[in-house]
């Protein structure tokens, strides 16, 4: 794995395409049990190196309920976006994740993580990556248990997204204390 993540690191596939350049932000080990499938790196990431270092990993860590060390316990969770870089800025948001680095890196890192037990997929670039189906992300997030045992579809935690969660209460409500028993239960027997 130590190679692997030194590989990914070193990447430059998309050097040419990247206005900031390369600066692959990806966290996972052996042991990790659960993994975050989410987008791309923000500029703050892209800054900071360390994934979900906003405001949109606030809210994911609230909806987790873990705190900062046990989120960024790379034994126990791996962070592996679609696009490793920060692909750049759109004129509402930033850019989608390259193509690239999902095809390239995900097997040969999930195929190193031979523990996991459960996959996040946060936002629909995740989720259309991984799920064999025409859902919208709200139908998705919406019939999660249908992609139990390994898979949790979420929308994306960006305050982009506060109308989507005020037009989805279901969704805090219903869903999320579901979510944090199951991440919990994981995160606890990690052993």
């Amino acid at each position: 794995m130590d190679n692997l993540l030194k590989q990914v690191r070193r990447c430059t596939l998309c050097s040419d395409i990247l206005p900031l350049g390369p600066n692959p932000v990806v966290r996972a080990s052996v042991t990790s049990k659960i993994v975050i499938i989410g987008q791309a790196p923000g500029i703050k990431v892209h800054q900071s190196s360390i994934p979900w270092d906003d405001a949109s990993g606030d809210r994911l860590r609230q909806w987790l309920n873990l705190s900062e060390k046990e989120f960024y316990d790379e034994k126990n969770i791996a962070i592996i976006p679609m696009g490793f870089c920060y692909p750049g800025k759109a004129s509402s948001g930033d850019l989608p994740p390259t193509k690239i680095c999902a095809p390239q890196w995900h097997a040969a890192l999930l195929a190193q993580m031979p523990d996991i037990k459960l996959k996040l997929l946060v936002g629909s670039y995740a989720q259309q990556y991984y799920l064999a189906d025409k859902r919208t992300l709200t139908e998705r997030v919406r019939h999660w248990q249908d992609y139990l045992p390994h898979f949790i579809p979420l929308p994306h935690p960006s305050p982009r997204n506060n109308i989507w969660l005020k037009k989805n209460l279901w969704f805090e409500e219903g869903l999320l204390p579901a979510i944090r028993q199951r991440v919990a239960g994981i995160y606890q027997n990690k052993n």
